[in-house]
């Protein structure tokens, strides 16, 4: 089992972030639009609520990133997921953690790590595609925040 853990701190406050997370079946309304490495073409919802699975189709990828909705706290502004099916990048599990953390000042900290197997047993391609994608779910996520003002 390997681990990939990233934290971005927002300008905005807990609430905000969490808005978007917690409405899974629309990360279209924070995807980046222009992310070259992973676009969003289409989303296509199967369930509804804890359960749910979002597919994503994205250019230049064969088969969708199918990603279920294992568990959502707003309590705690916490949120799982698995990648189902067929999987990206060699990986052959993947279960992540998000968490929006209030911090002073009006603004907050999303927490996200998951943990992942791969086929080959090497973590290498599938650590840089998971990294890219916490990378644009950061960027995305400033940018829907920065729209709302």
């Amino acid at each position: 089992m390997f681990n990939i853990q990233a934290s971005h701190e927002f300008e905005a406050p807990a609430d905000a972030v969490w808005n978007y997370l917690e409405d899974f079946g629309h990360i279209e309304r924070w995807w980046p639009q222009d992310a070259e490495a992973i676009k969003i073409e289409r989303i296509v919802l199967e369930g509804e609520g804890v359960g749910m699975t979002r597919h994503i189709y994205n250019a230049f990828m064969t088969s969708p990133v199918s990603e279920r909705l294992d568990g959502l706290e707003p309590s705690t502004k916490t949120l799982r997921l698995a990648i189902v099916g067929e999987r990206p990048a060699g990986l052959t599990f993947y279960q992540a953690v998000g968490q929006v953390v209030d911090l002073p000042g009006n603004r907050c900290r999303l927490d996200y790590r998951g943990e992942f197997t791969t086929h080959s047993g090497q973590p290498e391609e599938a650590h840089a595609f998971l990294a890219e994608a916490y990378r644009l779910m950061f960027v995305g996520l400033t940018a829907a925040l920065a729209r709302a003002t």
